[in-house]
């Protein structure tokens, strides 16, 4: 049976998480399927910035490091987030970027991996990883005399684990491009049961699909606070270890706020207990102020299994949608049919036209991205994104489909950030 727009309006009206959609400031008549790559702004935010800019920067200035609780930004936002992702307190802190906190991480299982099996020299992964991720285990095998070996399939990270003396196992939880979501209890059971640590990548994952780290006995994990976490452009990241290994060896960015008593000022470096050794240089701390507000965002609806509920109805409503009514235009479903290995957004291929396509959707107020070669990618964010906007889209992108409007030379000129 075909799903109407009417059909849409009252699945909104009877939406449970419909009100979280005010937390936010969203332009009108804007269709915003972008959250898996930037979040919208809390309305929060603002007025949370300018205190710090203006009270606690520009009147209580240094003082606040202490009344403000400027220092422990990294820890208490990091509590928070560790509620999303099944890490318990005090485990995880905010700090620096992903790929900063991933080369630590990595770096640290490596050498617990040397530590225990000499004989394992080979870091896994995916061919189709994030980029930034592959660059960064590229670096380190390099430097450390690993060999860095990537499966074209899913399918073959087990055979591989079994027939390779694999140190570390480094996945991302979604997959950026298609949004494929591993099932990280059993990948992560299936490392250890050979020997390998597990690092998860969650950019694509925390606050937007349930995960819980220390059920699925993961190592250590990164992620991205400017995606589903609604923390703004370039917002702090986050790093996780599990205790079993947090103090076994120091991270390699041994900085000062790694330190046990950064104000002592000691010459000689010693690591503080725990997560605290991850960080490295002075907090951001007007970004950790708006990363607080959008975490709050999330907190705020209060179950993540809920949102997940309705992250799933959406994105299974666009894929019918557009199977339904995009048919006979080249596109081809990219992402996962199965609910259970999908994570909050669908990708669409186009084998020569994704990114102009793209562009005249973005010219129609509906905003998503384009990865290469192929990708159509739209991010569904339970938080604010409405039943109605994703048949609004669906017919946005029928017209560009069968207007042709996508060949205008216009949409076929290349920007900076695609």
């Amino acid at each position: 049976m075909t799903t109407g727009r009417a059909d849409c309006i009252a699945l909104d009206a009877d939406d449970p998480l419909r009100h979280l959609r005010d937390q936010f400031e969203l332009p009108p008549g804007l269709i915003y399927l972008d959250g898996n790559s930037l979040g919208v702004l809390p309305k929060a935010t603002a007025a949370r910035v300018q205190q710090v800019v203006q009270q606690e920067w520009g009147h209580d200035l240094i003082r606040s490091w202490n009344t403000a609780g400027w220092i422990t930004l990294p820890q208490r936002v990091g509590d928070k987030i560790a509620t999303l992702v099944g890490a318990g307190p005090g485990e995880l802190v905010v700090a620096d970027s992903t790929s900063v906190n991933l080369f630590k991480v990595l770096s640290a299982a490596l050498a617990i991996s040397q530590a225990d099996s000499p004989t394992r020299r080979v870091i896994l992964s995916e061919r189709h990883n994030f980029p930034t991720d592959l660059y960064i285990a590229e670096g380190l095998a390099r430097e450390r005399g690993f060999e860095l070996v990537l499966c074209d399939d899913p399918e073959q990270i087990e055979p591989l684990l079994a027939e390779r003396n694999v140190a570390v196992l480094m996945l991302t939880h979604v997959n950026y491009r298609t949004g494929r979501m591993h099932d990280m209890a059993s990948v992560t059971r299936h490392a250890h049961e050979a020997g390998t640590l597990a690092l998860w990548d969650l950019a694509h994952s925390a606050g937007a699909v349930p995960v819980d780290l220390h059920a699925a006995e993961a190592d250590f994990a990164v992620g991205c606070g400017y995606k589903y976490l609604n923390g703004g452009p370039g917002a702090p990241a986050f790093v996780w270890s599990h205790p079993r290994h947090a103090e076994r060896f120091w991270q390699p960015l041994s900085g000062w706020m790694g330190h046990a008593a950064p104000f002592e000022f000691t010459p000689q470096y010693r690591p503080a207990p725990g997560i605290a050794r991850y960080l490295c240089g002075t907090p951001a701390v007007i970004a950790m102020a708006a990363l607080e507000c959008g975490v709050d965002t999330v907190l705020a609806a209060g179950d993540m299994q809920a949102l997940r509920r309705k992250s799933i109805a959406l994105t299974r409503l666009f894929m019918a949608l557009a199977a339904e009514r995009c048919d006979g235009h080249g596109l081809t479903l990219a992402s996962p049919a199965d609910d259970a290995r999908r994570g909050s957004q669908v990708c669409l291929s186009h084998p020569s036209a994704g990114y102009p396509i793209m562009q005249a959707l973005i010219a129609r107020n509906v905003i998503g991205d384009f990865r290469a070669p192929d990708i159509l990618r739209f991010g569904f964010t339970p938080l604010y994104t409405r039943f109605v906007d994703v048949w609004d889209a669906v017919e946005q992108l029928r017209q560009v489909l069968a207007s042709g409007e996508w060949r205008e030379a216009r949409f076929n000129q290349r920007a900076a950030v695609t």
